[in-house]
């Protein structure tokens, strides 16, 4: 039976369906609680919440679900030469996009820039509020913090780009690995080579990780309907991550017009761009992807990048703002997208597959 795999008697699951985690303040309390007590696992992404949020909405989602969720965190929680990131090389930054300002009529930040959540700060919520699952990207946390989960019985997910990521994670005792090609939306999560160098489409990576590793492998990248489903499996994944179908659907903390935005022709036509967050990304084209496409290493490190696109109204995509200076996350598959609540989108999974 196609629900009856590694990964969901790993978490008992009924389904072996992952929403996945959004970044950016694009999660929801309901999206997560409808995937998990539809039978799959609904997901938060908490990277831009400091611990006391991330309780408070652990506690949210347990008013609304009593099934396993996953909370997810980013490892690495700033790029490696930020600390060279001085005045003059934020002025230059703003000097790029100054145009951009003086068009939405809005002043530029100031050097230096707020700080963010720190992932040392985060995972003492993880602790704190025990989720069934704690995924995490961009890396690997210590063996100390893994040791705490194992203790605590909280499963671990960690997030491959290459079966040398997938290894590894397998290597550090993390209880599953998500497999995530290059068509996905939103960050390329890599960690052991620049993600440029890490672009792998998810039905190549599959059967690599599937044959090297023996925790159960969830398939991420390019699934958004029972199609994409019943290739994954049969190509050796336990389960799927679905985002940008979910992402799509009125559950989502995304904006109305992003949503129209993914079943519009607009979707056809992603790019992966570090523009708005300093990190690679897949998004669907617009006026900043294209014009900004050869100052790509001018920009400024993660999550300083994030701040200054920020103020002109383009991150998170919770905020109504010009369309042609927005952050659209969106994987390849968008265009095949048809369905605008989470339960159609899982009970026609559900239909396809039995």
């Amino acid at each position: 039976m196609w629900s009856d795999t590694k990964f969901t008697r790993l978490l008992g699951l009924d389904l072996p369906i992952v929403q996945g985690p959004f970044g950016g303040k694009v999660s929801s309390i309901e999206l997560t609680s409808v995937v998990s007590n539809l039978g799959g696992i609904g997901s938060y992404g908490c990277q831009p919440f400091y611990a006391n949020e991330i309780v408070e909405i652990s506690n949210n989602i347990k008013k609304q679900t009593d099934k396993p969720f996953n909370l997810n965190l980013w490892v690495k929680d700033k790029d490696d030469h930020i600390q060279d990131f001085d005045s003059k090389a934020f002025d230059k930054v703003i000097e790029i996009f100054h145009p951009y300002f003086e068009q939405v009529g809005v002043e530029p930040p100031t050097f230096p820039l707020p700080e963010s959540p720190t992932f040392d700060n985060q995972i003492e919520a993880i602790f704190e509020v025990k989720p069934d699952v704690f995924s995490f990207v961009f890396g690997i946390p210590s063996k100390d913090i893994l040791e705490k989960c194992r203790q605590l019985n909280i499963k671990t997910i960690g997030t491959a780009t290459t079966l040398d990521e997938a290894i590894a994670i397998e290597n550090a005792g993390v209880d599953a690995v998500v497999a995530t090609g290059f068509d996905a939306g939103g960050h390329r999560v890599s960690f052991l080579d620049h993600a440029e160098e890490s672009l792998i489409g998810t039905f190549s990576l599959i059967p690599q990780v599937a044959d090297h590793v023996k925790i159960p492998v969830i398939a991420a990248g390019g699934i958004a309907d029972y199609r994409g489903v019943k290739a994954a499996l049969a190509l050796g994944a336990d389960a799927v991550q679905i985002g940008t179908a979910f992402l799509a659907t009125k559950e989502s903390g995304t904006s109305n017009i992003h949503r129209e935005k993914l079943f519009s022709k607009d979707a056809r036509y992603t790019t992966l761009t570090k523009v708005f967050t300093g990190r690679l990304s897949r998004g669907i084209k617009n006026r900043l992807t294209e014009e900004l496409k050869e100052f790509q290493h001018h920009l400024a490190p993660y999550p300083l990048q994030g701040k200054i696109v920020g103020k002109l109204g383009a991150y998170p995509a919770n905020t109504e703002s010009n369309p042609e200076l927005k952050a659209f996350w969106a994987g390849q598959a968008a265009p095949i997208l048809k369905y605008h609540q989470a339960k159609e989108l899982i009970d026609n999974i559900i239909k396809q597959m039995n």
